[in-house]
């Protein structure tokens, strides 16, 4: 039995289990009904009998010493005419004096005179027998009353008869509702495994939209699966990008590096001014790949967001003094504004998104370079605006310039000895942080980043 009900599915166990569950208690509550039931109409039958021998015995005590044989049996017959008991009068030996309504045999009696004088009442299967001692005039005998159990009996039959009928009926409505609820519940259940298996057929982009929106436990399911795939989809996505990004940008100082060693092997190791030209060009491109892998891994990595905070100020003054040991020559305006509160944001992603804007404001710039800052704190989150004297971007451009590896021109490209990674890194670490960022820019005006930074709670 635990076999087939494993081997069955999840629609057909929840139909028996919920028709099992509802058969068992309703037959314990018939089982109770009818137990209950039985018993109370059986007294009621037991207390009728006993009744109707009070009525027959002060019916005797009223009769007269002239009352005679034919008047006593249309007295009997006007008392209990309407009833199925057969009343007896018996002497002490056992004979029969006297009775009325023959539906019944005659039951020997087992009684002794004391028990009779006391009532005896029996039951056998047909009939409650009760039997006492009666006076008639000078006569005293005994009288045997039985009160036959044909009613009672049609009763319960009829009784248990209407339980097995309504049980069934109600058996096989419990079955097609739950069968309908089944299907209903488990639909989305079977739409998740549709959509498994599409998956695992086709893909990730093979998923199938869900129908089911409820908020409950099915819901909640749904949801978090999706929102899993979703995570799995952008964990592919970045790592395609990752591979794609990686093998079209390292092959050019692959290249380069080949080149020189090739250089080398050829003729270039015996004269020491090509031996030196081509070891400097070659650990310079292995530093610019270094730094590509690096930018890339932090570009793939796709961290939590952890309770972090910062002050604004502290870190704005570590990267600008970061860039002066690198830049000597750029010239830093700092306008500041009290800070009263933390900002929501870890120190090391504010450092390297305010390093990467002031860097790419030096060393895309035709004079000496100048950056103003100016910073403010409004209405629960703090601005950090920064502002450089460079060559500017066109407006054309602008919504490409958080693209990896976009290049304005190949000038660009040329002139700062980048990665083209640093302001996708940038935005990356903004949309984490929930940090808003505009950028405004002319051609040979110059570039201005406003950072809305949200304060800690």
């Amino acid at each position: 039995m635990k076999q087939l009900f494993n081997r069955m599915s999840l629609k057909e166990k929840w139909m028996l289990s919920t028709a099992t569950t509802i058969f068992i208690s309703y037959a314990l509550i018939c089982l109770i009904l009818y137990i209950s039931l039985h018993t109370w109409l059986l007294n009621n039958e037991e207390r009728g009998a006993l009744r109707s021998a009070d009525d027959m015995s002060s019916f005797f005590e009223t009769l007269s010493p002239t009352t005679t044989i034919q008047q006593l049996q249309d007295r009997l017959s006007n008392t209990i005419g309407k009833q199925e008991q057969t009343i007896r009068i018996m002497n002490f030996d056992g004979i029969n004096i006297l009775s009325f309504n023959e539906v019944s045999p005659s039951v020997p009696t087992v009684a002794t005179y004391e028990e009779l004088l006391n009532t005896v009442i029996r039951k056998t299967d047909d009939a409650y027998i009760v039997e006492r001692i009666v006076q008639i005039g000078p006569f005293q005998g005994y009288m045997q009353l039985i009160h036959p159990l044909t009613t009672f009996h049609k009763m319960m039959q009829y009784v248990l008869t209407t339980m097995i009928l309504v049980g069934i009926g109600a058996l096989l409505l419990v079955a097609l509702i739950s069968y309908y609820l089944a299907n209903h519940l488990i639909r989305p259940i079977q739409q998740l495994r549709d959509s498994m298996r599409s998956v695992r057929d086709k893909g990730l982009t093979a998923r199938e939209a869900f129908t089911y929106h409820a908020d409950d436990e099915i819901g909640d399911l749904l949801t978090m699966y999706d929102s899993m795939l979703e995570e799995l989809n952008i964990s592919f996505t970045q790592q395609q990008q990752f591979v794609a990004d990686a093998s079209h940008e390292l092959r050019t100082p692959i290249q380069a590096v080949e080149g020189h060693l090739s250089l080398l092997t050829r003729w270039g190791k015996d004269d020491p001014q090509i031996l030196n030209e081509s070891i400097a060009s070659s650990l310079t491109e292995v530093q610019r790949m270094k730094k590509m892998i690096e930018e890339l891994l932090q570009l793939a990595r796709r961290e939590q967001v952890s309770a972090s905070e910062a002050d604004v100020a502290v870190v704005l003054t570590q990267a600008i003094n970061e860039l002066i040991a690198v830049y000597p020559d750029t010239l830093f305006q700092v306008e500041e504004t009290e800070q009263k509160q933390l900002a929501a944001i870890s120190p090391e992603a504010l450092a390297q998104i305010l390093r990467n804007i002031m860097e790419n404001g030096i060393r895309y710039n035709e004079t000496v370079p100048e950056i103003i800052i100016s910073t403010a704190q409004i209405d629960g989150c703090f601005y950090v605006e920064i502002k450089d004297n460079g060559i500017g971007i066109a407006k054309e451009h602008l919504p490409f310039i958080f693209d990896r590896f976009y290049r304005v021109d190949e000038s660009r490209q040329q002139k700062g000895g980048g990665t083209g990674l640093g302001l996708s890194i940038t935005k990356m670490l903004a949309t984490k942080y929930h940090v808003e960022l505009k950028v405004q820019s002319e051609i040979r005006q110059g570039t201005t980043f406003l950072l809305k930074i949200p304060l800690k709670k």
